[in-house]
């Protein structure tokens, strides 16, 4: 409007007709909600527009000061009242992630009820701020509530919502579930139940008094939704500990928005994927949410995790409703009942890591004063010293700890060590010939192994043969979470299910495996990962199969065979049913694509190509030239052999594929092969993991306790190993990623015979025929041994990918350094543990 020249500017038409739109629209909804509040108040099924405009009204227009007494309670009702009957009708698409939450705590309280006579095990359920009941109700998707709770109690401030819950169950018949109208902080388990004889299981005594509860505690306590309607949140939060029982479990859903610098240096929250919430989303969401006094401050959720320990979390997004941010959490008591037995886990866990002997508090003190006499320095594990810290500083342990098992050690996740990767796993699938391992180490019971993770393919085969410990190693986060996912499905699924998704690569229920079935059985940072990336088994046309670093080897190879019009030709291959007859497809068809010359000089040979898709760093790349140098110089003058890069990655792709497609059958019995061809192994040709055999031993309860999972470089993880307590190491190619001209690989061989036993062997493969480390190797304390070369154009194994296999073994011992350092060697090993060719 312009009042200085004494006229009013005439608005937009089309603005006229939108504010008189809404100005109309205004009116019909009063007029409307004034004649829905006068239908009686026990209608709880309104018309979807009913629903629609009362969630509207209530939410955008109604103001919640309360009508009278102006507290908590009063301004509760004043919101809920008016729409405690259409609650659940407006809520379903809005609050995302509950029944998500409550099939995680189901889950994790199936696992603690195999370990106890569940006839003797009664549980209780408080639901705090359940209103109308809805969850409870939900959670009969998962377990029979009548039969496997004893008591559920729904605990909320809104009568209104009470009412409608009350209703609920009387219709639904569930006696067990009792409604209590009350302030969250005043509700105390012993008004209900009865007093617990004897020592009383709660250690938490009351802010005001030193009198103990003596209930046994709730088993499960669940929020969805109602932490961010509290204002007072912290003292609802603290009632929550002495509430819980010692093995209780904590269920949270609600909206947040976060900006990740915020819990950046923590290390117990249990993960940070997709944690972060940008600039424009955080003011927005708060801003939003702050209308119906839903708070989003990170307080909140940061007490929840200061106050407990972290047995899961997720982070996602409601995309139905304008992406918005929540969470899923489940935690549990931040510190046993008593220190010493904190003290006794750390402990614990300590020496099934470093392999040292496992000692008692007690005689571990004694044993650490004759250490501290004698001038000796005690190995600890990098789990031990972040333990040390975190209960000296009252802080809650890493989720870690918190695990129902303890396969995976801890690492701090933020390292860029880690963080390079980029989420991202390079091998869905390993590229070693088990067959050849086996027979070569013949492990025992009484065996410690020491391997490179990979895809766990050849570390769940080394387990099928029970060795007394095995330490999986990779700095690569992703491909440890990708072996804890075959060993939670070993644990929780039947063998359809498991062949579906390891050996099909698919399985269209696998987000809800995941969260009902594998999710107790993963630590927090595996969990979150799958979560986040479920549609590589559901939406994924080529599924697990067709992901990773690896799937870009195998793309540019289905492209080729585009190309050059041979796709027919790789089915036929693969449908070949004699040896002879693969052998023609491949050689009249096939390989003259494939081997092409102008293949390996424009896409083979490209050092892009090789690092991204193969895997091959530069150093090994080097190695193969150097062979191929070598073998023209000794061939004498050839006018076709040239000593350029691209003849050399042709002539080692020949060496590779020629030996391996004339002497293997791949449909049949190359199961390496056959899962870049055809996208999925087959119930005729499959890893030895994926047999039903394997998965009826190695999902037995304590088939795999003998397992750790580190993530780290394979330095790091020998020098916190006791010396002399393994047996057994597989490096597989990653020495061929050592510098020749520097003290890496002097430092991994010297760490290895420290940590080996007299006689214990180290097992590598090579893209070099005789690689130069060997040298280095019979300095310091090694005796190497062949067994298995392809320099007479020979198949030495079903992959056939490496040029050489060697066994190395300790014949004596180096001198201790003086003094020790426990510094790692720049060179020692950022990358090694995860890629090879």
């Amino acid at each position: 409007m312009d009042f200085l020249g004494g006229n009013i500017l005439p608005l937009d038409s089309e603005l006229k007709i939108f504010l008189v739109g809404i100005g109309a629209f205004l009116l019909l909804g009063a007029c409307f909600s004034i004649i829905s509040t006068q239908k009686p108040k026990d209608n709880e099924n309104p018309t979807p527009i009913q629903s629609l405009w009362l969630f509207f009204y209530s939410c955008f227009l109604k103001p919640h000061r309360g009508d009278s007494k102006n507290n908590q309670q009063d301004a509760l009702e004043s919101f809920y009242k008016s729409q405690a009957g259409v609650y659940d009708a407006t809520r379903k698409r809005l609050l995302k992630g509950r029944e998500d939450m409550l099939a995680l705590a189901a889950a994790q309280l199936a696992l603690k009820a195999k370990a106890v006579d569940s006839n003797k095990n009664k549980r209780t359920w408080v639901d705090i701020g359940g209103g109308t009941g809805w969850n409870i109700e939900a959670m009969s998707q998962f377990v029979d509530v009548p039969t496997f709770f004893d008591s559920v109690y729904l605990v909320d401030f809104s009568p209104s919502l009470c009412e409608v819950a009350r209703r609920r169950f009387a219709r639904l018949g569930w006696v067990n579930v009792k409604i209590v109208c009350q302030d969250a902080r005043k509700f105390r388990l012993e008004d209900h139940e009865p007093v617990h004889n004897g020592r009383p299981s709660s250690p938490e005594a009351s802010y005001f008094s030193q009198e103990q509860p003596r209930h046994r505690g709730a088993d499960l306590i669940t929020m969805s939704y109602s932490l961010s309607m509290i204002p007072d949140y912290y003292s609802v939060v603290d009632s929550l500990t002495p509430l819980l029982a010692p093995n209780g479990i904590v269920g949270v859903v609600d909206f947040y928005v976060q900006s990740q610098v915020d819990v950046s240096f923590r290390n117990y929250t249990g993960g940070l994927i997709d944690r972060h919430v940008n600039f424009l989303g955080r003011t927005f969401w708060r801003a939003w949410f702050d209308i119906d006094r839903v708070a989003l401050e990170p307080g909140r959720r940061d007490y929840l995790e200061y106050r407990f320990g972290t047995v899961l979390n997720a982070n996602t997004r409601n995309y139905v409703l304008g992406a918005i941010p929540y969470y899923i959490w489940l935690g549990t008591r931040k510190q046993p009942l008593s220190s010493s037995l904190t003290h006794e886990i750390v402990e614990k866990v300590d020496a099934l890591v470093t392999e040292s002997p496992y000692l008692s508090p007690v005689k571990h003190s004694e044993r650490l004063s004759q250490a501290i006499e004698k001038g000796a320095s005690e190995i600890r594990s990098k789990a031990f010293d972040v333990a040390i810290v975190n209960l000296s500083s009252n802080l809650p342990l890493p989720s870690f700890f918190y695990q129902n098992h303890h396969y995976r050690i801890y690492y701090d996740d933020q390292l860029k060590k880690h963080s390079q990767f980029n989420d991202e796993y390079i091998y869905a699938f390993t590229w070693e010939d088990t067959r050849v391992d086996e027979r070569i180490l013949k492990l025992k019971s009484d065996d410690v192994v020491l391997a490179i993770t990979s895809a766990g393919d050849n570390i769940l085969s080394y387990a099928l043969h029970g060795p007394a410990r095995i330490h999986a190693v990779d700095l690569n986060p992703t491909q440890n979470h990708l072996l804890e996912l075959k060993v939670a499905a070993y644990q929780s699924l039947e063998y359809e299910d498991f062949w579906k998704i390891f050996g099909e690569g698919k399985h269209p229920d696998f987000r809800a495996l995941l969260i009902s079935k594998m999710s107790p059985h993963l630590s927090s940072r595996a969990f979150q990962y799958w979560l986040s990336n479920h549609r590589i088994f559901t939406k994924n046309q080529g599924g697990l199969y067709d992901t990773g670093g690896s799937r870009h080897g195998i793309r540019i190879f289905r492209w080729i065979t585009q190309v050059f019009g041979c796709r027919a030709a790789v089915k036929d291959l693969l449908t070949a049913k004699t040896l002879n007859e693969q052998r023609e497809v491949w050689r009249n068809r096939v390989r003259p694509a494939l081997l092409s010359r102008l293949v390996s000089k424009f896409v083979v040979s490209q050092e892009a190509f090789l690092w991204t898709a193969l895997g091959v760093p530069k150093n090994q790349l080097a190695i193969l030239e150097t062979d191929h140098a070598v073998s023209n110089a000794v061939c004498g003058p050839n006018p076709t052999a040239k000593n350029t890069r691209s003849h050399a990655i042709w002539q080692y792709m020949v060496n590779t594929l020629d030996p391996m497609v004339e002497s293997t059958h791949i449909a049949a019995d190359n199961p390496y092969y056959l899962v870049c061809l055809d996208g999925k192994f087959s119930q005729q040709c499959h890893p030895d993991y994926l047999s039903p055999k394997a998965h009826a031993r190695l999902s037995r309860p304590d088939a795999l306790d003998n397992l750790r999972i580190h993530t780290d470089e394979i330095d790091e993880v020998l020098a916190r190993i006791t010396p002399g307590t393994l047996t057994v190491a597989v490096v597989m190619d990653s020495m061929d990623w050592f510098d020749p001209g520097s003290n890496a690989a002097i430092s991994q061989i010297t760490k290895l015979n420290r940590a080996l036993k007299m006689g214990g062997r180290v097992m590598l493969r090579s893209a070099g025929l005789k690689p130069w480390y060997l040298k280095e190797f019979a300095q310091l304390g090694f005796v190497a041994k062949c067994m298995g070369s392809r320099d007479e154009g020979t198949c030495i194994d079903r992959v056939n990918m490496y040029a050489s296999c060697w066994i190395c073994t300790k014949r004596e011992n180096l001198a201790p350094p003086t003094p020790p350092t426990p510094e790692i060697d720049s060179l020692g090993g950022v990358e090694i543990t995860s890629l090879k060719i």
